[in-house]
């Protein structure tokens, strides 16, 4: 083989190499195009929906009054405790409310107070499965909690449990609302993930 022909091969080698790569990469690149599955981050209550309990930790902020700022939990008595308003019933009520009704209580000792209500850690949002569990009861909701979750943490469904009629019980301000859920679609993966809030009672029949 002459020294020209040793080159001509070396030539086209190295062009293989080079094309090679980008041609596996234009195959690819379909792949790489395609739209990721929208992430849901569904939260399991609202501040206008959350209510309130003894054991909640709280902070109260007072816009340019840090004395007033404070760290609170939720006494058993169901209140807490504020410099210059004392005493006051933050249990039953939802941040919301609670924001609102501190800024009104301030107003007589600070111009136009602006009052924020934070739930640091809702130790009181609790849950209530009965029925056809292996262990019913009350479970505390640190988090997002789906239905199947709470079933999971009570043991699961005995064996004669109805699986197609799982009843949600929710109060609500006009009343109590009933939502289904049908663990046979649930296991299956034909159901979006129900959460529960708090106060909701999981009723297996």
């Amino acid at each position: 083989m002459t020294m020209k022909s040793i080159s001509i091969l070396e030539t086209l080698v190295f062009a293989a190499l080079l094309i090679g790569p980008a041609a596996a990469g234009a195959q690819q690149a379909p792949k790489n195009t395609k739209t990721p599955a929208a992430v849901s981050n569904v939260r399991p209550w609202s501040d206008d929906e959350y209510r309130l309990g003894p054991g909640d930790k709280l902070r109260v902020e007072v816009y340019r009054e840090a004395q007033l700022s404070q760290s609170l939990q939720v006494r058993p008595d169901g209140k807490i405790t504020l410099p210059l308003i004392g005493d006051y019933m933050a249990s039953g009520k939802t941040p919301i409310q609670l924001r609102d009704e501190l800024a009104q209580s301030l107003k007589e000792y600070v111009t136009n107070p602006v009052v924020t209500v934070i739930v640091v850690e809702a130790t009181a949002a609790q849950a209530y499965v009965i029925g056809e569990v292996a262990n019913p009861g009350t479970l505390v909701m640190q988090g997002p909690m789906t239905v199947m979750q709470a079933l999971a943490q009570v043991g699961g469904l005995r064996e004669f449990a109805d699986r197609d009629d799982i009843r949600i019980l929710r109060k609500t301000p006009t009343g109590t609302r009933t939502l289904t859920f049908n663990y046979k679609k649930a296991i299956r993966g034909e159901l979006e993930p129900v959460y529960l809030q708090p106060g909701d009672t999981v009723v297996v029949p």
